[in-house]
Order: structure tokens, then sequence, then C-alpha cells
């Protein structure tokens, strides 16, 4: 079984290369509003801003709670599919 020195340096290793990895996706979904390369409406960048916004309230949660959360993906939703 693992100390917690070795737990610890393991959380931080990680956290370290997730949060980068994670800043630098969070700054290639900024480029899409480039509106020379990319056409979209307010209704597409409010469903983005959302679904960014609800799964950093799920991370929040589960290191206050450590509760078990399940994932979900992302996709634009059509007004018929609301």
């Amino acid at each position: 079984m693992k100390n917690g020195g070795e737990k610890a340096s393991k959380f931080e290793r990680l956290a370290e290369k997730r949060v980068s990895d994670a800043i630098k996706k969070l700054r290639l979904i900024g480029n899409l509003s480039n509106k020379h390369n990319y056409s979209y409406s307010d209704d597409h960048v409010q469903q983005i801003i959302r679904a960014l916004d609800s799964e950093m309230q799920l991370m929040k949660s589960r290191f206050r709670e450590e509760t078990d959360v399940k994932a979900f993906g992302f996709s634009f939703k059509t007004k018929k599919n609301e």
C-alpha cells in the first residue's frame, strides 16, 4: 500500500499534467471564437459555456464531497431536441 507521501507525489504529478492539458483544451475552445474561421450563433456559445460550467461544478463537488459523479459528453442541442 502506498504511503501518504507517495500518494501526494502521484496526485501532484497527475494534477499538473491534467490541469495543463485542460487549460490547453480550453484555449483551443477559445480559438473557436475567431469569426474569420468559424460561423456560430449565440445559442452555440451559450451551450458550450453551460456545458463547461456544469462540468466545473461537478468537479468542485467531487473535491468537496468525494462523491462519484458520472461524466457526460457534449453535443449541440437543436431547438427540436431540447
